[in-house]
């Protein structure tokens, strides 16, 4: 068999689909693991997430597990969707690694999905993969008035973040590289994704600053996320926690600017924090995923010679918005 055997475990999601069909289209053999087969140009095998079964048998003998499981953050963090969003991250991550300690050939290369939300909310610094600071919520600047604290859910995924990684090391792998992938907003033109839903507001004239404005947006384009990943699959010298984020996070009273001038609006109201905080609650989400502040770099990617081909958000917009139209007709 030419090309790589590649299990991408919860691939059925955006970032799987992405990574799928790029090492399916290199020429690699590609297998999804999900709950739900589907008809695709790879393999799809069932698995739920929880227990063992015939799924097991696609990673004996293949060069790279890709583990992107995880229940959507994209709700409120009540008591059962936290229950929900933690074991199909941490337990499930633990699952793969006793299974891969198991094999008898087990792949060379185990990376797992992780996110750039572990380090600080930080305006005043980058965080690379050498010098990041993780944290909480005590020195919060100018999110909400009055210097109230930030919500305690908020604080909730942090500690996933921190649990998802070392569940990935709890269990010896010694014949197997680990990368955990520390996942900025990832953007693509295609529907029901985050362009697809910030392109609506933007188009309705409701894309102005979020919140103070000055909180960073750290995010990576379709195309440099795929490719960075075979770049980490390439560069077997690479290994342990990896930021996938475009090197060139910005305020999100640029980014939305930015955004606003690719889809040709010159304006958008204001959105501050209180509306924020109510908007989040009617559509079943968390503020947090607006307001908190990312200032993520890809410190590994850049010292190992990774190349972006949208190091800045202007011109990724742009790109993603030619996209969208182009797919549309």
């Amino acid at each position: 068999m030419n090309g790589l055997r590649i299990v991408i475990p919860g691939g059925s999601g955006l970032a799987g689909g992405l990574l799928a069909r790029h090492f399916q289209e290199r020429g690699d053999h590609v297998t999804v693991l999900t709950r739900s087969p589907f008809s695709a140009p790879w393999q799809t095998v069932h698995w739920d997430g929880v227990n063992r079964g015939d799924w097991v048998e696609t990673l004996e003998g293949a060069d790279v597990c890709i583990n992107l499981a995880g229940r959507s953050v994209n709700c409120r963090y009540t008591a059962r969707n936290r229950q929900a969003i933690y074991r199909s991250r941490v337990h499930t991550t633990r699952l793969v690694g006793e299974v891969i300690a198991g094999l008898d050939e087990p792949p060379r290369l185990w990376m797992n999905a992780s996110t750039a939300t572990i380090y600080r909310d930080a305006v005043d610094q980058a965080m690379d993969e050498f010098t990041g600071e993780f944290g909480g919520y005590e020195n919060v600047e100018g999110l909400f008035a009055g210097a109230r604290p930030a919500p305690e859910t908020w604080n909730f995924s942090l500690q996933v973040a921190r649990d998802w990684e070392d569940a990935m090391y709890e269990t010896p792998t010694p014949r197997t590289r680990k990368i955990p992938l520390r996942i900025s907003i990832l953007f693509s033109a295609r529907p029901g994704t985050v362009f697809a839903i910030m392109s609506r507001l933007v188009r309705v004239g409701l894309g102005g600053t979020q919140g103070s404005g000055r909180q960073y947006v750290s995010w990576i384009h379709e195309a440099d996320f795929a490719h960075a990943v075979e770049f980490l699959v390439d560069h077997e010298e690479i290994e342990g926690p990896v930021n996938l984020a475009a090197p060139n996070p910005l305020p999100n009273r640029e980014f939305m600017a930015a955004f606003r001038e690719a889809w040709q609006m010159p304006n958008g109201i204001w959105a501050p924090t209180p509306a924020i905080e109510i908007g989040a609650f009617f559509m079943r989400t968390e503020s947090e995923l607006v307001l908190k502040s990312r200032r993520v770099v890809p410190g590994k990617l850049l010292d190992a010679g990774f190349e972006f081909e949208f190091p800045e958000w202007p011109e990724a917009a742009a790109d993603l918005v030619r996209r969208w139209k182009q797919d549309r007709g």
